[in-house]
């Protein structure tokens, strides 16, 4: 058993020290905002662009101080519009569309500063059919998305663009609702695939649930029953608490600031995970789901906060995105729950599944939460 223990430890240890030792090229995922107003002469177009963004694809911090100025970014505004409009056509009626970038200017989304440029078409505000291709960094990012809000004519419409559908047809008199559902179940799958620290914090939940915990040690359940059971349960109320407050951000019955909110879910994964090595929280499962649940969910209302839906339309992306957090979230439990179950009365799910995952859960929420709090990237994931 000694040994056993020590192969867990020296395991734990390199892989500690390979996490940390990758460099911080990764690009990190990110979002523009697309925003177009029909109904009047000229069809008017306005871009949110992450200056984190545009500081890796064309570099704004000339001194490299870490602070991007006004000055630095207004310098660059030749180069943002022309890399912006590189990656950005528009039709309408059939007709391609001259674009210019008539000024730029800064606001804050939930992830920090974005530069807006506001764009003059030659458009006119009441073609009815309107085709956007869009491309800003699939080249360079495969997590990158592009989401677009039509609004014109009393109607409103939401769409996500991606790299396998870079290209938009929209029927401007045409709202459908069914699209808008489609577009966020799709992207609240997307969302907790690539949502690594969600992720992590589910799994810290469900590796002892195949387990319990008799006299200070860990033993496997007797039969599947409770330990679906288990599972069922943290997933019910994880999904509970998430929706609660999911629906209480994207509504602004409650803001948080988003850098407080993704260090508490960094720190919610470490206490889940120590809490596996040495369960000293008078907590079940359930309850620590549902307590940082609560706070995850603040995490997936950003995408849709910064969007600036309309009543109705936010109340469909909500569900179709919410719907589409269960999936993904539903998908991993599937892939996870038989194996455990068919290894948990195995050492090796004793002692590397559970103890030394739960080890590299903790290290690498560790890391994030330094760097959510230092302001820093080490991790690029």
């Amino acid at each position: 058993m000694t040994s056993l223990r020590n192969s867990v430890l020296r395991f734990t240890i390199a892989a500690s020290a390979l996490l940390t030792c990758v460099p911080a090229l990764a690009h990190k995922p990110s979002d523009s905002y697309l925003r177009l107003t029909g109904g009047g002469e000229r069809l008017e177009v306005e871009w949110d662009i992450a200056l984190k963004d545009l500081e890796f694809l064309i570099g704004l911090d000339d001194n490299q101080d870490g602070d991007i100025t006004w000055g630095e970014l207004k310098a660059k505004q030749p180069a943002i519009a022309a890399r912006a409009l590189s990656r950005l056509n528009l039709s309408a009626d059939g007709h391609a569309c001259e674009l210019a970038v008539r000024t730029l200017q800064v606001n804050h989304h939930s992830d920090g500063a974005y530069a807006v440029l506001s764009i003059e078409t030659d458009a006119p505000g009441d073609a009815a059919e309107l085709e956007i291709r869009y491309s800003l960094l699939f080249d360079v990012d495969p997590t990158h998305r592009g989401l677009v809000l039509y609004q014109g004519g009393g109607a409103t419409s939401t769409h996500v663009l991606s790299p396998e559908e870079p290209t938009l047809s929209l029927h401007t008199g045409d709202a459908s609702l069914l699209d808008a559902f489609v577009d966020y179940t799709r992207e609240g799958v997307w969302h907790i695939w690539i949502g690594y620290d969600h992720i992590l914090f589910l799994l810290s939940l469900l590796l002892p649930a195949v387990l319990v915990r008799e006299d200070r040690r860990w033993r496997p359940v007797d039969s599947f029953r409770p330990a679906c059971r288990s599972v069922v349960k943290i997933v019910t109320v994880f999904t509970l608490a998430h929706s609660i407050t999911l629906w209480l951000a994207v509504t602004e019955y409650v803001t948080l600031p988003s850098a407080m909110v993704e260090a508490t879910i960094a720190l919610s994964i470490i206490v889940t995970a120590i809490n596996n090595l040495w369960p000293v929280l008078p907590l079940s499962g359930w309850m620590i789901a549902f307590g940082f649940g609560l706070v995850h969910g603040f995490g997936f209302a950003n995408v849709l906060i910064d969007l600036g839906l309309s009543s109705a339309t936010l109340a469909v992306a909500l569900l179709g995105f919410n719907v589409g957090v269960e999936l993904g979230q539903l998908a991993i439990v599937l892939v996870f729950f038989p194996i455990a179950y068919l290894l948990r009365d195995t050492e090796f799910y004793r002692w590397v599944v559970l103890r030394a995952g739960s080890v590299l859960i903790a290290t690498v929420a560790a890391i994030w939460l330094y760097e959510r709090v230092a302001n820093v990237e080490i991790l690029g994931f």
